[in-house]
C-alpha cells in the first residue's frame, strides 16, 4: 500500500507525509538581478549619507555653541542668563512657523506623531533642514533624530535620481529605509539601534510583532533574574557565554527591580500624558502655524528661565535636547540636588511637550534624558542603586514615547554599558508600555 492509498479496514493508517517546504522566498529574491542591483546602490548610498549627516550635526553643534556658550561669554555673561531662551526660542518659532506655513512638506514630521521611517521627498529637504536649524540650537526641547532620519532617507532618494537608479516602488521603500538607518547608525552610533527601530517602525510583523515580543521580553527578563539568583544562592555554576568586564559590576536584588518597576509605571503615565499633549498642542498650532508656533516656542522658553531662575543654573539645562547633558547628569549625580531634579523633571517635561506640536525635531532624545533624572533622583531609596535606576528610566521613557520596546530595551543596554542590566531593562520597558497603553482614556492620534 502507498503513502497515498486510504487504509483498509482493520489496518494501521500510514503516518502523514511531512509538507513540501515553502519556496525560499529570499533566496529567489537574492537571485533576482534588479534586487542585486538595489543592494549594491543601498551599500553605495550609505557613505554620502553619513557625510552629509555627520556635517548636519556638526553644523547644529556649532551653532547651539555659538548661541548658547560662545555668545553668552561675548556679552559678558560666565553662563547664559536665566532670561536667555526668550529671545531665541522667539526667533526660532518664527523661522519655524515659516517654514511650516510657506516651504513643501512643512518642516517634516511633527515629532508628537512618533518616530517616522523611510525616505522623503528630495523637494522636502530644504524645508527640513531649516526648521531643525531653527528648533534645535535655538533651544526646543527635541533631539536631531527626527530631521536627520528624513534627511538620510530623503539624500538617499535624492542620489537615485542623479544616478537615474529605478524608480520602482520597491526600490524607493528600500532605498528610503537605507538612508533612514545610516542616518540611525550616525547618530546612535550603533547599527544594531538602527536594525531594532527598522524592525518594530517600519512594521514587520506589524502590531502582532509586538503583541509577541511583549512576552518575549516579560518571560525573559524574569527567567534572568531567577536563573541567576539561584545559581547566586546556590553558588553553583551552570556554564555559559560570559565576558569578563572590568571593575564591579552591580549585582541585581529584589529591592532594585522593585523600584525599577514602580518607576517604570510613574515615567509611562506622565511621558504618556506629555505626548498626549504634545498631539493636542499639534493641532492647535496647525490652524495657524506661525504665530501658535511662536507662542508654543516662547512657552518653552518661559520653562527654561522659570527654571534657570528657581534653581540658579543655566537655562540650557531645560532648552536642550539633553543629549551632552545625560553623561554629565550620570557621571556626577551629586553635582545636582533634590530640588533641582525635580526643577528640571517638571520644566523639561512641559517644555518637551510645547516642542513636540509646535517646533521640528525628534522625541527620543529629551525622552531618554527624562528618564535617566527620574533614575538618578529615585537612585536614593532604600536598596535602590544608581546603575539600575538609570537603566530602568531610559528603558521606560524609550518604551512610553516611542512605544517600541525592543528598540528601547537595546538603547539603555547600550547606553548604560552594563550587560547585568538586561533583565531589568526588558522588565522596565514591557511594563512601561503596557501602563501607556492601558491607562484610562484614549490615546490621541495625529491623523495622515
Amino acid at each position: 500500500m502507498t503513502a497515498t492509498e486510504p487504509a483498509q479496514p482493520g489496518q494501521p493508517r500510514p503516518p502523514s507525509q511531512p509538507a513540501q517546504p515553502e519556496p525560499v522566498v529570499l533566496r529567489g529574491l537574492l537571485k533576482t538581478p534588479s534586487y542585486r542591483r538595489i543592494l549594491l546602490l543601498c551599500a553605495l548610498v550609505g557613505i554620502p549619507v553619513s557625510l552629509v549627516c555627520f556635517w548636519f550635526l556638526a553644523g547644529l553643534h556649532e551653532l547651539q555653541r555659538l548661541l548658547w556658550e560662545s555668545l553668552p561669554h561675548e556679552l559678558g555673561w560666565d553662563v547664559a542668563p536665566w532670561w536667555w531662551p526668550l529671545p531665541l526660542l522667539l526667533v526660532g518659532g518664527i523661522g519655524v512657523g515659516l517654514v511650516v506655513a510657506r516651504m513643501p512638506g512643512a518642516g517634516g514630521h511633527v515629532p508628537a506623531a512618533g518616530l517616522a521611517m523611510g525616505g522623503s521627498s528630495p523637494k522636502v529637504l530644504p524645508g527640513v533642514v531649516l526648521a531643525a536649524a531653527a528648533s534645535l540650537p535655538f533651544g526646543a526641547v527635541l533631539g536631531p533624530e527626527g530631521p536627520l532620519i528624513a534627511l538620510g532617507g530623503g539624500f538617499a532618494l535624492l542620489l537615485r535620481d542623479l544616478a537615474r537608479g529605478p524608480a520602482t516602488p520597491q526600490a524607493t521603500a528600500l532605498l528610503g529605509v537605507a538612508g533612514a538607518a545610516a542616518a540611525i547608525a550616525a547618530i546612535f552610533g550603533s547599527p544594531l539601534i538602527a536594525a531594532m527601530l527598522l524592525i518594530e517602525v517600519v512594521g514587520v510583523g506589524g502590531p502582532q510583532l509586538v503583541a509577541v515580543m511583549l512576552p518575549a521580553l516579560l518571560s525573559s527578563g524574569v527567567g534572568a533574574l531567577v536563573f541567576t539568583g539561584f545559581g547566586r544562592w546556590t553558588g553553583l555554576q551552570t556554564g555559559g557565554l560570559t565576558v569578563k568586564l572590568p571593575g564591579a559590576v552591580p549585582r541585581l536584588d529584589a529591592a532594585d527591580v522593585g523600584w525599577a518597576l514602580l518607576l517604570a509605571v510613574v515615567l509611562a503615565a506622565v511621558l504618556r500624558e506629555a505626548v498626549g499633549f504634545g498631539q493636542v498642542v499639534a493641532a492647535f498650532v496647525a490652524k495657524n502655524p506661525v504665530a501658535r508656533t511662536v507662542l508654543c516656542a516662547l512657552g518653552a522658553g518661559v520653562c527654561a528661565a522659570a527654571y534657570a531662575l528657581v534653581t540658579g543654573r543655566s537655562p540650557a539645562d531645560v532648552a536642550s535636547s539633553g543629549q551632552s547633558l545625560m553623561a554629565t547628569l550620570v557621571g556626577d549625580p551629586r553635582a545636582w540636588g533634590v530640588g533641582a531634579l525635580v526643577a528640571v523633571l517638571l520644566c523639561k517635561t512641559v517644555g518637551y511637550a510645547l516642542c513636540l506640536g509646535s517646533m521640528r525635531g525628534g522625541p527620543i532624545f529629551p525622552a531618554l534624558f527624562l528618564g535617566a533624572a527620574a533614575g538618578v533622583l529615585a537612585a536614593p531609596l532604600p536598596g535602590l542603586g544608581l546603575v539600575p535606576a538609570v537603566a530602568a528610566g531610559l528603558a521606560a521613557a524609550g518604551a512610553s514615547v516611542l512605544r517600541l520596546p525592543v528598540s528601547s530595551a537595546v538603547m539603555a543596554i547600550l547606553l548604560v554599558g552594563v550587560p547585568g542590566m538586561t533583565p531589568v531593562v526588558f522588565l522596565a520597558a514591557v511594563v512601561a508600555l503596557v501602563t501607556t497603553e492601558l491607562l484610562p482614556g484614549p490615546r490621541r492620534r495625529l491623523s495622515g
